[in-house]
């Protein structure tokens, strides 16, 4: 019976035109090298190889194995190379769908983190919704999401959370009397609101908020993204919820004020969403293990100082 080993020996010795050179690439001795080329020509019904005193050369037969013997060895070592390679992370492709939120508010620094540790591996990032990601992972174009809540996921989908974050109404300005007292969400619909729109987990959050307290959520000004959001409050085009860690800076720089809110405002979360029906690369499992090391407790920034 030939065997792969038959052909890796085979593939040596023509390399080498040496039976005995053969066997010292190979950490085997001569004499097992002979036989097992001795049954491969058997085993075939041919000669392979013209035997001499200064070596071995090929016969036309075996110059003919050895075209294809060739091209199917070099590709396994490519192979075991490769997966060499991804074992030791020094290659692979990581492709991570992203929120905006998401993004600043953790994957940022992780990614920072891992490719650090590991350069080698190639990162995609792509710019997407909560909706548009999960769409994306169910049709294996990604290899994980880290996006915010609500998700909604769905079997073989698995979510795990990374972080809670609060958001707080802002206004720009000239909605700067809206900073003192508390006000009901009610009293702020005369308001323009800023958010982004309907196919997104931040509009079915504010949605489900809204109605929960009998009020339609109508967005006037609708936002491709959050990244958007706070300079579109900065310009006086409305108001708006955003993250209080990430509007930090515009609050202490009196860009933006802080519009207190008489109803509870849910914390929202940045989830990792993986599909766990398939099977995910040495590279993205360590990305995950990095991830998810450390989960941060829910965001704590200082409150911001109110204007009187």
């Amino acid at each position: 019976m030939v065997t792969y080993d038959y052909y890796r020996i085979f593939y040596y010795v023509a390399q080498y035109r040496s039976f005995t050179r053969a066997a010292e690439a190979l950490n085997n001795n001569q004499p097992n090298i002979t036989r097992c080329m001795n049954n491969l020509e058997q085993e075939l019904g041919c000669k392979l190889f013209v035997r001499s005193n200064r070596g071995v050369t090929l016969t036309p037969e075996g110059r003919r194995l050895y075209i294809h013997v060739a091209v199917a060895y070099e590709q396994l070592r490519a192979g075991e190379q490769e997966l060499r390679n991804d074992c030791s992370l020094e290659s692979g492709t990581i492709a991570i769908g992203a929120s905006e939120t998401a993004l600043h508010l953790i994957l940022l620094d992780r990614l920072s983190a891992f490719h650090s540790q590991y350069p080698s591996v190639h990162l995609r990032i792509t710019n997407d919704s909560t909706p548009q990601a999960i769409s994306a992972l169910r049709r294996g174009l990604l290899d994980c999401a880290v996006v915010t809540a609500p998700t909604d996921v769905t079997r073989p989908l698995r979510e795990t959370r990374l972080l809670s974050f609060r958001e707080i109404l802002l206004g720009g300005t000239q909605f700067r009397h809206l900073a003192t007292g508390t006000h009901s969400l009610r009293d702020l619909l005369q308001y323009p609101f800023i958010s982004l729109g309907g196919n997104t987990s931040t509009y079915a959050f504010y949605q489900k908020l809204f109605l929960k307290h009998d009020l339609p959520f109508h967005v006037d000004i609708e936002a491709a993204t959050m990244d958007q959001v706070l300079p579109m409050v900065e310009h006086n085009l409305g108001i708006g919820f955003f993250s209080e860690t990430l509007a930090a800076q515009a609050i202490e720089q009196g860009l933006v004020y802080p519009i207190a809110v008489r109803e509870s405002i849910p914390d929202r979360a940045v989830c990792l969403i993986e599909d766990a029906s398939h099977p995910q690369s040495i590279a993205i499992r360590a990305f995950k293990k990095l991830l998810c090391a450390e989960k941060p407790e829910a965001e704590t920034p200082p409150a911001a100082t109110r204007p009187g």
